[in-house]
């Protein structure tokens, strides 16, 4: 398919069971072709857009096509926006997020600023933040072969799978012995995942601006077991003991492998950052603040809003 007439191509992805994100996809699309831009769909979401946009607004999303996109907007939650980060990562385009989930971290507007988005997207008016990422290898054994290698936006996850037995591992922080842990897990994460997983194990929370890794124990049965904050030049080592039972790796909870025993998980800042499109200068603590819905008003604030309601 030619794409001369559109000579501009975001890409889209679209929650398919989620009939807000539809709508709001729907809308999107047909503002950018009537701003003579193509939206590029894969092959899985395009057939809920029949009948929906207009004849040539969209085309199915290709490897050919990919590499003249501007941009990546998704309409889901955080689970689709670390989907299409996995496309994204590779070709460096910048993904942004239309909340159609819960907390939705990651997300940078509400489907009602589509309007908004559609604008800002014609006229190329959004900034461009760059995220880090983490790398994982995993070897056979202690300066054995690899045999896995993923990333990870949010978090490395090493996790027991007998739900009876503990994970027995062996931590190491730049090639030196930190502490054995017997444990239901253990996270590498990222400041951007310092609200995700590592938040549910309570894990510190860090300013996405900051280059750290994160070491968060999963209830670990040792003294020293409390949350880390490491540089970013650090390498974090994760040894599955022998006679322990076997483990399983996850990255964002989209890919995994089995960890057999004496297996080595090796963590370290990624070689690529994900660029994450915003449209507005939101300090980090007012996303904390309406993510989580944080009260910050206090006693004061809420008698004079009740008096003024009851007025």
């Amino acid at each position: 398919m030619s794409f001369v007439n559109h000579p501009r191509q975001v890409a889209v992805t679209i929650h398919p069971r989620r009939p807000a994100a539809l709508e709001s996809a729907v809308e999107f699309i047909t503002g950018m072709h009537r701003a003579g831009i193509l939206s590029l769909v894969g092959g899985g979401e395009i057939d809920l857009l029949d009948g929906h946009v207009p004849a040539g607004a969209v085309a199915e999303l290709s490897a050919e096509a990919a590499g003249d996109c501007e941009l990546a907007v998704v309409f889901g939650g955080d689970g689709n926006i670390l989907r299409a980060a996995e496309w994204a990562l590779p070709r460096q385009i910048p993904v942004l997020g239309v909340n159609l989930g819960h907390v939705g971290f990651l997300a940078e507007l509400e489907p009602s600023e589509v309007g908004d988005l559609i604008e800002r997207v014609v006229s190329g008016d959004f900034e461009v933040e760059e995220r880090m990422t983490i790398d994982a290898v995993v070897r056979d054994r202690p300066g054995g072969a690899v045999i896995w290698e993923s990333f990870a936006l949010n978090e490395c996850s090493i996790e027991k799978l007998a739900r009876e037995r503990m994970l027995e591992v062996l931590v190491r922080i730049d090639d030196r012995p930190l502490s054995r842990w017997a444990t239901d897990g253990v996270l590498v994460a990222t400041p951007t995942g310092s609200t995700a997983y590592a938040f549910s194990a309570h894990g510190p929370v860090v300013w996405p601006d900051i280059d750290a890794l994160l070491l968060v124990p999963l209830s670990a049965h040792a003294l020293f077991n409390r949350p880390l904050v490491l540089s970013d030049r650090s390498s974090v080592s994760i040894e599955v003991l022998p006679a322990t039972p076997a483990g399983v790796l996850w990255c964002d909870g989209r890919r995994s492998i089995d960890l057999p025993e004496g297996a080595v998980v090796e963590v370290r800042a990624g070689k690529r950052r994900l660029r994450l499109a915003r449209t507005s200068e939101q300090p980090f603590v007012h996303r904390l603040v309406r993510k989580f819905d944080l009260p910050v008003d206090g006693w004061r604030g809420a008698a004079e809003r009740d008096a003024a309601h009851a007025r």
